[in-house]
């Protein structure tokens, strides 16, 4: 329905209007009729269309009715078609009658003025802005749906700066305004016409800190484009230009999505008029476009692996190497981060989860920080933000960090559908204390934002039976040719036993647990099969990962042939029995680029040549074409309660999919 707006008519003297293109004017016949008038008509000049609501029924004019009735209340309603070329050059004029009809009682004259004033942006989501007769004022989901995106422009183009670009109120480069959206202000019609009127430019409050707006003028030149709104400043007013018929802003986003804010944002333009010089001002239009932030989307295992990172520490050269072969198989480029910048802080993967987000003109990785802190904090901002490289961070309170906030503790699935919900991008997967009373749980602010950004609704596993507490410690998901397009791997101390038995009765119960190892015991099959506390043990593990189990089915819409079992068995941490830790290099803990898998050596029991777990890796994974490659972690991190997954991240390929065509 056309924005429409009430106008009152005199008899005593002409009176004039400004009519803006695509609205209606609503004129109040009735209330400006003289004493006696009965009936009246209405006529209008070629550049208007009229017609009358009577009876609930809409009339064009002319009609074979010439008079309307006043005692029915009828509305005059007006639009007109193109912006006037002078002011006043359109108008209409009302004749009243008396019941007896006659010579007219009164008329009254309205001089109209046509102007065209849109504020546009790329609401189709093709790219470009461009004018649509969809509702701009308005944000939906799906492939259907409509509605501006704005980024967060969390990157630094100029590396001569500190800092994200967002933080400062300066355009520095043409790379930074890429990353803005465009908003358009159209505005046609005479030139006296808005000089006698003002356009405001203006935000809500709740906005002001959420987006900023830049504006240049006429002009390229960089230092030309200044802050109009954000902050404090709520409105701008618009100065159109004799020549151009198009004003260009650049709206530049300032916050994610979060607990406190939807992602939504509205920029208004108003024409306000004011009848004579000094008296205040009044609005007779307004037009709003509505933005929605783009969310932070994390990539999954599955996603084509884009650059491999790994820290170099002491006494780990074997393992980077090893990764830079496999990355080296797989042709994707590896970035080996040096001592002095990780201070030999090896866990990469806890420190930061890679992302991107993505507007239909421009898509770009960002780096999400961990609360952790530990020698890598400085890593993401002096070595990852950059030019298209965003950064985004979340804290823990002050003193209440917990090892579930490192981000081994947070993965995501590939895309699932469940009892016909689609989850196009996956959905997020946390680790949390459930079903214990108390224990440790993810930082509020950091579930906060992985739920506020909608796309990728996370599922909350219960990890804090592990002394370490992640969820990469018994689970991950592979690429597969057939059912979904993948496997999801789950740690198995029942699938470890089951094997460790068969080896036993096959009369290899002498084999022994990691040899070639120094300093380190090698229990048999049979001492490890003999040993009831560990069993116990391991029933308990067994259980909390079957607790996982049912829960990854309902929520991922998975079924037993999706999900394969990885011999793994656990023990109790030396310092607290209640949790537990991997009793020999935690498998699924692996690293995956593309079909190549980047697996922790188990150091099983050798036989027939062969360690016996590594084969059975094998026969499980290879039938799906995958690749499987054993990287000795034992001393350099499975010691240290992490493996190969723990010690390394990857950049991923965004989905092809595009984020505002789901429907959370």
């Amino acid at each position: 329905m056309a924005q429409q707006r009430r106008v009152p008519l005199s008899t005593q003297r002409p009176g004039s209007a400004v009519c803006v293109l695509g609205t209606e004017l609503a004129l109040d016949v009735c209330g400006s009729a003289p004493l006696g008038a009965a009936s009246f008509q209405a006529q209008g000049s070629q550049g208007v269309k009229l017609w009358v609501l009577h009876d609930t029924q809409s009339v064009k004019l002319p009609s074979s009715v010439c008079r309307w009735p006043l005692s029915a209340r009828p509305e005059l309603l007006l639009a007109m078609e193109r912006p006037s070329k002078e002011p006043g050059d359109e108008k209409v004029r009302v004749s009243y009658f008396r019941e007896d009809g006659g010579v007219p009682v009164g008329r009254a004259v309205l001089y109209l003025t046509c102007v065209e004033v849109s504020l546009d942006a790329d609401v189709t989501r093709s790219g470009a802005v461009s004018r649509t007769l969809l509702d701009k004022a308005s944000w939906t989901w799906g492939p259907d749906g409509h509605g501006a995106v704005l980024l967060v422009n969390c990157d630094r183009d100029d590396t001569g700066t500190k800092g994200l670009d967002n933080e400062d109120s300066v355009v520095r480069s043409y790379e930074d305004l890429q990353d803005m959206a465009q908003l358009v202000l159209r505005t046609r019609g005479p030139r006296a016409t808005f000089a006698g009127h003002r356009l405001l430019l203006h935000l809500d409050f709740a906005d002001a800190n959420k987006i900023r707006v830049f504006y240049g003028g006429n002009n390229v030149e960089l230092e030309r484009f200044k802050p109009v709104l954000g902050g404090s400043d709520l409105s701008y007013t618009v100065r159109p230009s004799r020549h151009q018929h198009e004003s260009v802003f650049y709206v530049e986003g300032l916050a994610f999505p979060d607990v406190d804010f939807s992602g939504l944002v509205s920029l208004h333009v108003t024409l306000l008029e004011s009848p004579e010089k000094g008296t205040l001002e009044s609005p007779i239009f307004t037009d709003t476009v509505v933005f929605r932030v783009a969310p932070w989307i994390m990539t999954p295992n599955t996603a084509a692996p884009l650059e491999v990172f790994v820290c170099s520490v002491d006494n780990n050269e074997e393992f980077v190497a090893a990764v830079g072969a496999l990355a080296e198989r797989v042709q994707v480029p590896l970035t080996v981060v040096p001592a002095p910048q990780n201070k030999q802080d090896r866990w990469i993967q806890d420190e930061i989860e890679f992302g991107y987000i993505q507007a239909p003109h421009k898509t770009f990785p960002v780096v999400f920080d961990s609360p952790r802190d530990g020698g890598l904090k400085d890593f993401p901002v002096r070595s990852i933000l950059g030019a298209d490289f965003g950064y985004v961070a979340r804290q823990a309170p002050k003193g209440w960090f917990s090892s579930l906030d490192s981000f081994g503790n947070l993965e995501v699935s590939p895309p699932v559908t469940v009892q016909g919900k689609e989850y196009p991008l996956g959905r997020i997967l946390i680790g949390s204390s459930f079903p214990r009373v108390g224990g440790r749980r993810m930082a509020k602010a950091v579930r906060d934002f992985l739920v506020a950004q909608k796309v990728q609704a996370p599922v909350e596993l219960f990890s804090d039976w592990l002394y370490v507490g992640h969820v990469d410690e018994f689970l991950t998901f592979v690429p597969a040719p057939d059912r979904k397009g993948f496997r999801l791997l789950l740690a198995s101390p029942s699938a470890c036993y089951q094997l460790l038995k068969e080896k036993q009765e096959e009369g290899f119960g002498e084999a022994a647990m990691f040899q070639g190892l120094d300093r380190v015991s090698k229990p048999t099959i049979n001492e490890i099969l003999a040993d009831e506390e560990l069993r116990k043990f391991n029933d308990y593990a067994q259980s909390c990962i079957s607790w996982n189990r049912d829960i990854l089915k309902r929520s991922l819409g998975l079924a037993e042939p999706d999900i394969l079992d990885i011999p793994q068995l656990f023990q109790s941490h030396r310092n607290a029995e209640a949790d537990a830790e991997a009793f020999f290099p935690d498998m699924v803990n692996m690293l995956v680029l593309g079909r190549h898998l980047g697996i922790p050596k188990p150091f099983g029991p050798v036989v027939g040549g062969r360690c016996c777990l590594e084969q059975r890796v094998r026969e499980l994974l290879e039938p799906l074409g995958l690749s499987c490659t054993f990287i000795d972690d034992f001393f350099s991190y499975h010691v240290g309660l992490g493996e190969v997954h723990c010690g390394t991240n990857v950049r991923r390929k965004p989905f092809a999919f595009k984020w505002w065509h789901a429907v959370p």
